[in-house]
């Protein structure tokens, strides 16, 4: 099992910045890549940014390529959402993922949802305009 905990969202107006961090504990050594995932109210969970643990290849999604930033640090186990001009379309609830099985290979296996093993509770990430 993997726990996951993110910290850092809250109220922020456009043009502003957040960083999200997520903690990962209990069996961590069996993740290949983290992601992070958000949904907005009435829609549906999409694709954010991910990474994996070995290599740190990271993975964008269109909406937030040039803005947003995933890092990690493998010595303590957490890893980094850097947002930079944030837009009212920005909002959303912002959950950490962990997926443990692997290796794959493919951006397939680093944004789909349906490939994450472990979910964070969600950070809730509000842009006001």
């Amino acid at each position: 099992q993997v726990q996951l905990v993110e910290s850092g969202g809250g109220l922020v107006q456009a043009g502003g910045s957040l960083r999200l961090s997520c903690t990962a504990s209990g069996r961590t050594f069996s993740s290949y890549a983290m992601g992070w995932f958000r949904q907005a109210p009435g829609k549906g969970r999409e694709f954010v940014a991910a990474i994996s643990w070995i290599g740190g290849y990271t993975y964008y999604a269109d909406s937030v390529k040039g803005r947003f930033t995933i890092s990690r640090d493998a010595s303590k186990n957490t890893v980094d959402l850097r947002m930079n001009s944030l837009k009212p379309e920005d909002t959303a609830v912002y959950y950490c993922a962990s997926r443990a099985r692997g290796p794959y290979s493919g951006s397939y296996y680093y944004t789909s949802d349906t490939v994450y093993d472990y979910w964070g509770q969600g950070t809730q990430v509000t842009v006001s305009s």
